[in-house]
């Protein structure tokens, strides 16, 4: 057992900091109080004049698959011989031991969500993991959170020789593999245990099932107004889940996405502005968001940002006029929420994982040290 003693919690459940203990059991958190009882023999950490945060959380990147040097031999996060290839899994292309996830630690960050790209319209489920470990098998919250599907000006680029030059043709190719899934889920309904009936089995229209039983979002990669109104549109018209992804352009259209209450993941904006639909790119836009009510989740993309900045990123839009505490929410509960694992992830709440960061000051500042970062309750960064 560990007891972390005297520090300042910011437990991103409540707005106001407050001293309290915390102990851990069994890679869990057992208790938060002041006055616990100790058991003999736990050790005791003396977090005094230090600041006691939950483990960041990233909602949205490709780290593992794309991660910390590897050039294009080690490069697994867009299947490019198929523009809908949802039967990929991101788990099977990622690298436990790529560097990138010991930044990441190293800087408190310690749960992901990783997957394919935006090369394709349909790309493959994401997964969530934890950023230690071996082995990828050991290091999984829940091995699919979301069926990634991309709008704008990727798809269009990458098989722009492909049948695939506008914005009408991946919305139709996105239509054409859902209404051939509901098909496909039809007809397995029909022919229930009777296996002479059921349909020639396809792993494409499997791996969409999730997607029609609303077991899983569509992660919809959409920068601009228009693309994330088109990914809206889609959501609606075939009854499934969905959240947005990037949503640059989002502050130009807030009171529209204030009404339609889907969770939002913001980013990467520490990058200049690459393509076209990246020309309204702002610090601003998760702020914006967040005041008008929406459930934000800032990102980092990475590695388009190295994961380690994640809670830079948060500074960048409280300096941009972000409230400190709805950024802290975007980088922690927010996005816990947004992939699905916030019964055990994303804030310091008893009976969630012991994933904690001990930092001097406040996450957000380039000056400010982290001091020691939990993981499961295991010690896994300690300042030198």
């Amino acid at each position: 057992m560990i007891c972390i003693k005297n520090g300042m919690l910011h437990n991103a459940i409540c707005p106001e900091a407050f001293q309290a203990d915390i102990l851990i059991e069994d890679g869990k958190i057992a208790k938060i109080g002041t006055d616990l009882e100790i058991p003999e023999g736990t050790q005791v950490i003396d977090a005094a004049g230090m600041e006691v945060y939950p483990g960041f959380v990233e909602a949205h990147g490709h780290i593992g698959l794309d991660g910390y040097g590897i050039g294009f031999e080690g490069m697994d996060y867009n299947e490019m011989n198929d523009i809908a290839c949802p039967q990929m899994r991101g788990i099977d292309g990622v690298k436990a031991m790529d560097p990138a996830f010991k930044k990441a630690a190293m800087a408190g960050v310690t749960c992901v969500a990783t997957g394919p790209g935006s090369a394709n319209v349909l790309g493959g489920t994401f997964t969530a993991i934890k950023t230690v470990g071996k082995r990828v098998d050991d290091m999984i919250v829940k091995e699919a959170v979301a069926m990634k599907c991309a709008f704008g000006e990727n798809p269009k680029r990458c098989y722009k020789d492909k049948g695939n030059c506008t914005r009408m043709s991946t919305a139709y190719k996105l239509r054409e593999m859902l209404f051939k899934a509901k098909e496909y889920q039809a007809k397995l309904e029909a022919a229930g245990d009777d296996l002479t009936k059921k349909p020639a089995f396809d792993m494409k229209m499997e791996a969409l099932l999730p997607v029609l039983r609303k077991e899983m979002p569509l992660k919809a990669h959409a920068h601009a107004t228009d693309d994330i109104f088109t990914a809206l549109r889609i959501a609606k018209e075939f009854d499934v889940k969905i959240t947005l992804e990037h949503v640059t352009e989002g502050h130009l259209i807030v009171e529209e996405l204030a009404k339609e209450n889907v969770p939002m993941a913001v980013g990467p904006t520490m990058t200049s502005a690459s393509k076209y639909e990246l020309r309204n790119k702002s610090f601003i836009t998760p702020g914006v968001l967040a005041k008008a009510g929406c459930q934000v989740s800032i990102i980092t993309d990475s590695p388009v940002i190295p994961q380690e900045h994640l809670p830079l990123c948060a500074g960048l839009a409280v300096k941009a006029g972000m409230d400190p505490f709805a950024a802290l929410q975007a980088i922690t509960i927010n996005p816990a929420k947004h992939i699905g694992v916030e019964d055990r992830v994303g804030s310091l709440e008893e009976g969630k994982d012991a994933d904690i960061v001990i930092t001097d000051g406040c996450p957000f500042e380039v000056s400010t040290t982290v001091k020691m970062v939990f993981i499961d309750g295991k010690i896994v960064s300690e300042e030198a």
